[in-house]
């Protein structure tokens, strides 16, 4: 079975390359960061591959969102992420693409490496892993309108309770005009906010940000 591993800290990603070796899995390409993790994708096409969330440059979630990609790009790779946190939305991202092949383990909650490796070999065979923790968070979320905004999306609802203009939100991310508006639009259904003749979205955003 072939994999590629992703993790940014040197001593965790050879400690993992030995052990998936030795569990008779071929790593065919172990990299420390997203980018280069979306370049062995496309070079290997490996059955599965070992993500973990947070990765440089900024070490938020270009782990997750290299994720998507490849669950998007290639959907018969299956993606197991290891991580030490319980990032709910980034699972609820996963999950919402396809339950199929989908993985997310905590590091400090494997208690047994064959355990790990089963988990593995299941998600890579189309199953699904889910460490008890993440899916109970999962449960809380749902009933969390303001849980399902992404990292991103958080920070632009952050900076228009601030007062600023998506040409303002623009400067202060240095991203693009459309991306912020995407952003927007994407806060205002997450947050269940239909366009209406009476109420201004943005206002009514913000309030349930300030109520959290």
């Amino acid at each position: 079975m072939r994999v590629v591993l992703a993790e940014d800290s040197v001593l965790l990603r050879a400690g993992l390359t030995k052990l998936l070796t030795d569990g008779g899995f071929e790593v065919v390409a172990a990299v420390p960061d997203a980018e280069e993790l979306l370049a062995a994708v496309d070079a290997h096409r490996p059955d599965i591959v070992v993500v973990d969330v947070r990765m440089p440059p900024t070490h938020t979630d270009e782990g997750i969102r290299a994720a998507l990609v490849i669950r998007r790009q290639h959907p018969k790779v299956a993606v197991c992420v290891l991580s030490q946190y319980v990032e709910e939305r980034y699972a609820t991202d996963l999950l919402s693409v396809d339950t199929r092949g989908i993985g997310y383990l905590l590091k400090d909650r494997v208690a047994h490496v064959s355990d790990f490796l089963d988990a593995l070999r299941r998600v890579a065979a189309g199953g699904t892993a889910l460490d008890p923790e993440v899916v109970a968070q999962l449960l809380v979320r749902r009933n969390d309108p303001m849980g399902r905004l992404t990292p991103r999306e958080q920070e632009v609802l952050r900076l228009m309770a601030e007062g600023r203009s998506n040409t303002g939100i623009t400067e202060a991310l240095r991203v693009s005009h459309s991306a912020v508006e995407k952003y927007v639009s994407n806060i205002f259904t997450k947050l269940d906010l239909p366009p209406t003749d009476t109420d201004h979205r943005r206002v009514l955003a913000v309030l349930r940000y300030l109520g959290t």
